[in-house]
């Protein structure tokens, strides 16, 4: 629309009002009829002005004063364009280039190649270029502190929660008065409950620098339900009367109020010590489980003492290693396709020394135990002569590596996390193998009664074959996880044999539900009597609780109905 298009309106307008009795409703259509007319024009004209600030800014952060930079970024934090986030956010990391023929300001990415570039006002894609082609657009380190302060006040408004999370963190490196103001603003209108700690966080922070005794008072109220070490640290220091130089408090008052506050405090990094100590207790628990699982099957089912189920385990961290070998650049894929792979290798290996040597010493426990320890003896020396006697280091995939940090007093590693949900799972698995197919059937058939299991027709060799092959099996899957928390050597086994058949016994041989519960329980309590006793003494209150225990209740905690309990 153009302004001969609203005098032609008004012509109308005039001629209607000459030629017709004053009428206000059709005078208001005529008023509305102009302001759409303009409206457009207007709307028109305040995007160009936007955008030739926009232009303008951008050939000022191409120029190479610093003041000009500095103007050019309050200009960008002023402009209402889309990219000019993306541009400051750029400048800030580091990526913002001068492409030096065309004089056009670019984002880039670095590649083997050079940069990967992207035109910084338009987002166009510009393909590749080489690093002399390119001159990076620098910052001083005022500037810099500026900018960072800047992009935090444009994104203290966005949409993502984790943006104003940054945005705050931001602000809060460098805090003015125009910031606070900023953020007690932003507090009244914010949804989102973390980014609400954070910003209570740095306004009680700041505000236990005020010379106003009840701004200080507000500030601890403020503080005293954050886990934070940063507000234990000045509230140790407000309290304390020796305290010396800026963070001291002179006021009784203010000085027992932050008393106050850290007793609450501290009675929650005590809950917080608790999960820790619970949660180290369970991931240890679903490694005993795992190690134990499998040989409460063999031990429970065919009342085979078999030491080298060490070795079964050894076996499938030294499969998860070679499986990385050949897949360096998949190890999330590599970890996964190692489950399968080391249940397989480790069943067969099960399943040959069943057939081979332990079939002929049935009913001979003892003779079990020796043969099966110079098997595991013989399977030590076999990885010795292929892989040496030195430890492999297993990587762990990205999505296992690192914590999961909950606040600054607690934080839960990630690799125990999924070792904890892996356990599970093959506890599940297993339970359904044994209740609902064929094999679990004859499997528990044989564990009640040999003989009668015999007389009717089940072919008890084959079972106790396949029965051998399966708990050597998640002993092997056991070993993929164990891969994951220590180095895969000769010797892993060892570590866990013991026990394995601790957790076994307590439980009740033959029992998976007591194995899981033992395996818990036993896991738990080595990690709360760690911190009193140490790790070493430790073991050793555990084993002298069990061989009490089995004083008392001589089949376990869940007592099963078959040949190896009954003996």
């Amino acid at each position: 629309m153009t302004w001969q298009s609203c005098a032609s309106t008004l012509r109308i307008f005039h001629a209607e009002k000459e030629n017709m009795k004053p009428n206000f409703t059709r005078c208001c259509c005529c008023l509305m009829a102009i302001l759409m007319l303009l409206l457009p024009s207007l709307t028109l004209s305040e995007d160009s002005a936007n955008e030739a600030v926009y232009t303008a800014a951008l050939a000022r952060l191409n120029a190479t004063s610093m003041t000009e930079r500095s103007a050019a970024i309050d200009q960008l934090a002023a402009v209402k364009a889309p990219r000019a986030i993306v541009i400051l956010q750029a400048l800030l990391d580091g990526h913002l280039f001068n492409l030096i023929l065309e004089n056009k300001l670019v984002i880039g990415t670095e590649i083997d190649a050079g940069y990967k570039l992207i035109d910084a006002k338009s987002g166009q894609d510009l393909g590749i270029a080489a690093r002399e082609a390119t001159q990076k657009i620098n910052l001083n380190n005022s500037l810099r502190v500026s900018l960072r302060k800047t992009l935090g006040r444009l994104q203290l408004n966005a949409n993502e929660a984790k943006a104003r999370m940054n945005a705050v963190q931001a602000i809060a490196k460098d805090i003015d008065s125009e910031s606070l103001a900023l953020l007690r603003e932003r507090l009244v209108v914010e949804k989102d409950v973390g980014v609400q700690d954070e910003i209570r966080l740095v306004l009680g922070l700041e505000q236990l620098n005020s010379t106003d005794k009840t701004e200080r008072l507000g500030a601890i109220d403020l503080l005293k339900d954050q886990a934070n070490q940063e507000v234990v640290n000045r509230l140790n220091a407000l309290q304390d009367q020796d305290t010396e130089g800026q963070f001291a408090e002179t006021d009784v008052d203010v000085r027992n109020y932050a008393k106050a506050a850290l007793v609450k405090i501290n009675a929650r990094l005590k809950v917080y010590a608790a999960i820790e100590t619970l949660f180290f207790g369970l991931s240890l628990g679903a490694v005993l489980v795992l190690a134990a699982i499998g040989l409460a099957i063999t031990f429970g089912v065919m009342g085979i003492i078999n030491m080298a189920h060490g070795e079964l385990m050894m076996l499938g961290a030294y499969t998860t290693y070679v499986m990385q070998q050949l897949m360096p650049d998949h190890l999330g894929w590599a970890l996964i396709l190692s489950i399968p792979a080391a249940f397989v290798i480790s069943a067969l290996v099960g399943i040959a020394i069943e057939r081979g040597i332990i079939r002929f010493l049935y009913g001979r426990p003892l003779e079990t135990l020796l043969a099966t320890f110079g098997v595991s003896l013989f399977l030590q020396q076999t990885v010795r002569s292929i892989f040496s006697p030195l430890n492999r280091s297993v990587a762990s995939p990205e999505w296992m590596s690192g914590t999961w940090q909950i606040n600054d007093f607690l934080s839960l590693t990630w690799n125990r996390f999924y070792i904890l949900v892996f356990c599970f799972l093959v506890f599940a698995l297993l339970l359904q193998i044994l209740k609902r197919t064929r094999l679990g059937l004859e499997v528990r058939a044989v564990a009640q009664n040999r003989t009668m299991a015999k007389a009717m027709g089940i072919p008890t060799a084959r079972v106790d074959a396949l029965t051998f092959g399966l708990g050597s099996g998640i002993a092997g899957i056991a070993g993929v996880a164990l891969s994951q928390i220590t180095n895969v050597g000769p010797n892993l086994g060892q570590a866990y044999i013991v026990d394995s058949f601790m957790v076994v016994v307590f439980g009740g041989v033959g029992n998976l539900w007591g194995t899981l519960l033992a395996g818990f329980s036993l896991g738990i309590a080595n990690k709360l009597l760690e911190p009193v006793a140490g790790a070493v003494l430790a073991k050793i209150l555990v084993l002298i609780f069990i061989i009490l225990f089995i004083q008392k209740r001589p089949r376990g905690l869940f007592p099963q109905k078959g040949r190896a309990a009954e003996s």
